[in-house]
This record gives C-alpha cells, sequence and structure tokens, in this order.
C-alpha cells in the first residue's frame, strides 16, 4: 500500500505555529493547487490543508509567507473530531514531511 502526495503551489496565509502541551511544535497552511484545466475560461484551485511537525514547521513557520511558491511532500490523512454541537467533523489534510521553498524571498516581493 502507498499513501504519497506531491504538491506545488501557492500559500494562501502566513501559516499558523502553535505548540502542544508537550512542547511540540506544529504549523498549519494551506496550499492553492491550480487544476490542470479550465472551467469556462476560468482557472480553478484546490485549496489543501499542509500540516508539518517539529523543526519543519518551525523552518515553515520562519520562511513560509503568503503567496510563496511551495513544494510538498508528504501522506494524506483524515481525521475526525467533535465539534461543539456534538456533530462528527472529519477533516482530510497533508502531512509534509518534506517542504521546498521554490522562491527566495526577493522573488516574492518580500
Amino acid at each position: 500500500m502507498l499513501n504519497r502526495v506531491i504538491l506545488i503551489g501557492r500559500t494562501t496565509t502566513d501559516g499558523e505555529l502553535k505548540y502542544t502541551p508537550s512542547g511540540v511544535a506544529v504549523y498549519n497552511v494551506t496550499l492553492a493547487v491550480d487544476r490542470p484545466f479550465l472551467n469556462n475560461g476560468t482557472r480553478e484551485a484546490d485549496f489543501i490543508p499542509v500540516v508539518t511537525w517539529r523543526q519543519l514547521a518551525e523552518n515553515c513557520a520562519n520562511y513560509l509567507r503568503k503567496g510563496r511558491l511551495t513544494a510538498v511532500e508528504g501522506r494524506i490523512q483524515v481525521r475526525h473530531y467533535e465539534n461543539s454541537e456534538g456533530e462528527r467533523v472529519y477533516v482530510t489534510e497533508v502531512v509534509a514531511d518534506n517542504v521546498r521553498f521554490l522562491e527566495s524571498n526577493r522573488d516574492n516581493g518580500d
């Protein structure tokens, strides 16, 4: 069995770095990935949640900014939790184990 994904897209925000109660870094960001076709002349994109852990999370928090072209390699994870109304909510995300910054800061106007 194989669960492997590679994405190239642009970050939609600067992302968010948090720490678990035990002090482990976790970084969340959404990647906008263009679809390879046009729909009525308009390019559409998928907005894919990405999560990184530990040192990679801290590196992403330091270097990723909104709009930065980024490559992500990892696996798809589906998890669920109960919200405040007692409903089960499913979340599908990519857990990244490799992130490549495809532009330097000056390429993006920073």
